[in-house]
């Protein structure tokens, strides 16, 4: 096992370890660690929350989830001689739930959750349609998980972070803070928000104290979105044998990951879609020195996915256009298209007896496949959501017989409006 430089003690909170990590991007939280080029090493991560989702069967603790205590990461991890303009090669070597631990109070404990976050508290991609919050808890058997609020499916989890980066220069916050600014300016009072401001409120910033901290959290950029740094990319394929290039920003390039998923669909559609877990993360980094210039990777992250089971051979496809749902045509508006076909779906899965929002848990959580399918047969763009057919219990498909029905038991907890 490679050596462990961020321990977690699942009895404390985050910000009582050991070892004290981050939930804000800045280029000054200072680095809690120092790595060389080369080196492999294990880090704990706490699920996103930092424990506020419990298993239970209500879904109260997601209406009211913290958004502005997200997200729970480990690091920064400075790497010896990393300099801006250079690549840090990261390799994932493994991951998982929390080593050792197959019960308790945090996910990752033996167990997982998704859950269908509220209109008025960070909503998803189908927000309008669902604006309700809803929660199902996973339990895991290995590498395989079902649920008792959605019967009749088992699958393998696909393991991933969702969240991984480098820090971002002072320039390039400064941008972030400029353009996503200039966004929220253009609808202030909308809800779900277009862009999240930075937030002192709840802020984590490593060893930092008294003005230097007060300063940081005031500038320092929230970690819901991917950006030219990677961050929150919720990528599912970046399992175990993953090798992604982050650009560098700063001296040390400070590597933070966290959000580590048991599973999650193309898009994490519910906004916490994937299978939430706390759990460890074994990495090995190397630099490509001027690797930004040579390889024109300026602004992006580049990975070479992992090639780790689950491989679904058989699927059901679902199509959908950019077609508003009231009929009105868009132009090539692969999102909506996105959408519809998601929606569509759902619908096909309400046949067998599921309710609705069990289908978008599932869509969120299971190893979905969303593909932009046509983009340039004007006005329609074709986008496509294909779902795996062995993770059913029962045969999905259609035929002449007619549709299986199962019995969806007590269904997904719903919140009370609050």
């Amino acid at each position: 096992m490679p050596e462990l430089l961020f321990p977690l003690d699942s009895a404390r909170r985050f910000t009582d370890q050991e070892k004290i990590g981050h939930n804000r991007w800045h280029p000054d939280i200072p680095p809690v660690v120092t790595v060389r080029p080369g080196q492999s090493f294990r880090l704990h991560c706490r699920e996103w929350f930092d424990g506020a989702i419990r298993n239970d069967d209500s879904a109260e603790d997601i209406r009211d989830a913290p958004l502005t205590r997200v997200h729970a990461l480990s690091g920064p991890i400075a790497v010896q001689g990393a300099e801006p303009g250079d690549l840090l090669v990261v390799d994932i070597l493994d991951l998982g739930p929390i080593p050792q631990e197959d019960s308790g109070p945090l996910a990752g404990q033996g167990w997982g959750y998704t859950g269908v976050f509220p209109k008025t508290n960070g909503g998803g991609f189908l927000t309008d349609q669902f604006p309700d919050a809803y929660k199902a808890i996973w339990d895991f058997s290995g590498r395989q998980t079902s649920s008792r609020h959605i019967p009749g499916v088992e699958f393998t989890g696909i393991t991933h972070p969702g969240l991984m980066g480098t820090a971002p220069s002072a320039g390039l916050l400064a941008t972030w803070n400029r353009r996503e600014g200039a966004l929220r300016a253009t609808d202030p009072d909308r809800v779900p928000p277009l862009a999240l401001a930075p937030e002192p409120q709840d802020a984590i910033l490593g060893t930092l104290t008294g003005a230097e901290f007060d300063r940081v959290a005031a500038e320092a950029a929230r970690t819901a979105p991917p950006r030219e740094n990677g961050g929150n990319q919720d990528i599912k394929n970046f399992t175990a044998g993953t090798r992604v290039f982050y650009p560098v920003y700063v001296p040390g390039a400070h590597l933070s990951v966290g959000d580590l998923h048991f599973s999650q669909g193309d898009g994490e559609i519910t906004f916490c879609g994937a299978i939430e877990m706390g759990g460890f993360i074994d990495l090995h980094v190397d630099l490509i020195k001027n690797g930004m210039q040579t390889y024109g990777v300026a602004e992006n992250a580049i990975f070479l996915p992992g090639n780790t089971p689950p491989q679904y051979s058989q699927w059901l496809a679902f199509s959908g256009l950019s077609v508003t749902l009231d009929g009105q045509q868009r132009y090539l508006d692969s999102q909506l298209a996105y959408q519809r076909a998601c929606l569509h779906a759902i619908d096909y899965l309400t046949r067998f007896g599921y309710q609705p929002e069990q289908a978008y848990l599932l869509l969120g959580a299971a190893p979905i496949e969303g593909r932009f399918s046509g983009v340039v047969d004007i006005p329609n763009s074709c986008a496509t959501v294909y779902l795996p057919t062995e993770i059913f219990t029962f045969d999905v498909r259609p035929s002449a017989a007619g549709p299986t029905r199962i019995d969806p038991g007590p269904g997904a907890p719903r919140a009370s409006m609050s």
